[in-house]
């Protein structure tokens, strides 16, 4: 068996007395995509930046590419490309030059570095803008300018920290599509995100809540395990104040906004029929109340308020 792309044993960063990640334990595997969830400030970034040897672990081990991050943190950054969550590009730039400067950095000769930008320009879809300055482009074309040049070195590993984050759904999906070309071709991709449907792309998951990994596995692995009690779908009248009146229901242990709908957790779908009342009672029109499939956002939910069981 192949040794994993990415590992770290009991991971910890402090910053002070505040523990920003606490012993966090992962591997993401060679030609996969790792998705790392969690809400903002639970440890994502800091997990990422030590990862990428742009900082220091307090204690705990982190391998990348066979490599000991805290002991050569230099052939870590050679080895891999990383996209942070603002775009490292120059706006007085075009695009070609931003890939130009990208290519000094990475020590991409003069002689090979032409045809690696006409390269990258073609798998990012950038032909038509290399002469464009950056501050002149959409935010979506910013995103595959900004991956083009973490991939100008046809690195084996990408670190991309909620790297569509802002962008239009069609961007998004596209993004996508390189990410699982580029897994195809064996590279291994580690992305943060807060959209459920990039999630659901991913070959393994973990979950992060106040520092502390909560959970690690598939997509599916991750709603059986953490959301084992039924769901019911709720379609009622001003959802946003029944919320309160469903969440305090004798039979339910979460509820939450889902669209205009509610999705509450219940111990049996027999509360259905005590919500109706709860709601009826309230002055709230009752619609529909059906039992619906567990969503990861459900899963996302419940594990980030610290109601599933990890």
């Amino acid at each position: 068996m192949m040794p994993p792309a990415i590992a770290c044993v009991d991971l910890v960063r402090r910053f002070g007395t505040f523990t920003a990640v606490d012993r966090i334990t992962l591997q993401a595997h060679v030609g996969s995509v790792f998705g790392f969830l969690g809400p903002n400030g639970s440890g994502k970034s800091t997990t990422i930046r030590m990862l990428c040897g742009l900082l220091a672990p307090t204690s705990g081990q982190a391998i990348v590419d066979g490599i000991d991050v805290a002991r050569d943190p230099e052939s870590v950054k050679r080895r891999i490309g990383y996209m942070s969550q603002k775009f490292s590009l120059y706006e007085d730039l075009t695009v070609r030059e931003n890939l130009e400067f990208y290519g000094g950095i990475y020590g991409i000769g003069r002689r090979g570095r032409r045809a690696r930008i006409d390269e990258t320009l073609e798998r990012t879809d950038l032909t038509d803008n290399p002469d464009t300055l950056v501050r002149e482009l959409s935010v979506g074309v910013r995103q595959r300018l900004a991956l083009g040049g973490a991939l100008l070195h046809r690195p084996r590993i990408l670190f991309l920290d909620e790297p569509t984050s802002g962008v239009d759904p069609i961007s998004r999906r596209r993004f996508w599509s390189l990410i699982h070309e580029l897994t195809a071709e064996g590279a291994t991709i580690l992305v943060t995100t807060h959209y459920m449907d990039e999630a659901e792309q991913c070959d393994r998951i973990a979950l992060i809540r106040s520092g502390k990994l909560v959970a690690d596995g598939s997509p599916a692995d991750l709603k059986r395990e953490l959301m084992p009690w039924p769901i019911l779908s709720i379609d009622c009248a001003n959802p946003f104040e029944a919320l309160d009146i469903i969440a305090r229901t004798p039979g339910v242990r979460d509820a939450a906004l889902y669209g205009v709908h509610i999705h509450a957790v219940v111990e049996d779908t027999a509360v259905a029929d005590a919500l109706r009342t709860a709601l009826e009672a309230s002055g709230h029109a009752v619609y529909r109340i059906e039992g619906v499939a567990a969503t990861l956002e459900d899963v996302f939910v419940a594990a980030a308020e610290g109601d599933a069981d990890a």
